[in-house]
């Protein structure tokens, strides 16, 4: 079984390819155009995607402090792993900021989340539902805190790339307070941050209130006659 400092530094690097993919698709895009709003939002699924098959099992690819305070609020996680995730995760996600501004030296921005005409109620609106929804996939489809299998993958990448792709111009799309913390630091661009580190944990903590309404309460299986007292 992986050490605890393993699966934190598997999770560093799964936010650093993260965010060094889709807010590097986001900079390429304001730079040539290629990509468009679409190629940009795919990107962002795809790389969600590829990192669960490649990192599920090992550190359960959470890359995004909301899921694992979300898994820890469904206790399905250990809150002094949380402890090491966290940190792992924004730290991937700064340095991937970093790498991006060697990158894209004239970018502003580096993918910065931030809502559209200064919005903020609607942007933290948004990001509350975005994460409530990711959140519940995310619960219904892993196994403990751990994303496995076809199913995981499939189901957790297309609801980013479908989050992105109508709501990333109104708010960013974030769903991810490590995603938008590394890029906003980077750029210097601090003004609405705060609505991208409160709504997303809000959102996930009423998945983890839905979910339970959801699941059946357990009900012990009668015992067998003859069975031993």
């Amino acid at each position: 079984m992986p050490t605890l400092l393993q699966r934190a530094f598997a999770e560093f690097v799964g936010t650093f390819v993260m965010v060094a993919c889709g807010c590097g698709a986001v900079a390429a895009n304001a730079e040539t155009g290629a990509l468009t709003h679409p190629g940009v939002a795919l990107t962002w699924g795809l790389v969600v995607l590829a990192l669960i098959y490649a990192l599920g099992d090992l550190s359960g690819a959470h890359l995004n402090p909301a899921v694992t305070l979300g898994f820890v609020a469904a206790g399905r996680f250990p809150p002094k792993e949380a402890m090491a995730y966290v940190p792992a995760q924004l730290l991937g996600a700064l340095v991937a900021a970093g790498f991006l501004r060697l990158v894209f030296p004239e970018d502003t921005l580096l993918g910065t989340t931030l809502p559209r005409g200064g919005d903020v109620w609607r942007s933290f609106a948004l990001e509350l539902f975005l994460t409530w929804f990711l959140m519940l996939a995310v619960l219904r489809v892993s196994t403990g805190a751990k994303e496995k299998g076809i199913t995981a993958g499939i189901a957790v990448g297309a609801i980013i790339g479908l989050e992105a792709m109508f709501a990333g111009p109104l708010c960013g799309a974030s769903m991810n307070p490590a995603r938008s913390v590394g890029p906003a630091v980077v750029s210097g661009h601090l003004e609405h941050l705060w609505v991208y580190l409160a709504a997303p944990p809000l959102g996930a903590a009423l998945a983890v209130v839905t979910d339970r309404f959801l699941s059946p309460p357990f009900v012990s299986p009668p015992r067998q006659q003859g069975a031993s007292n």
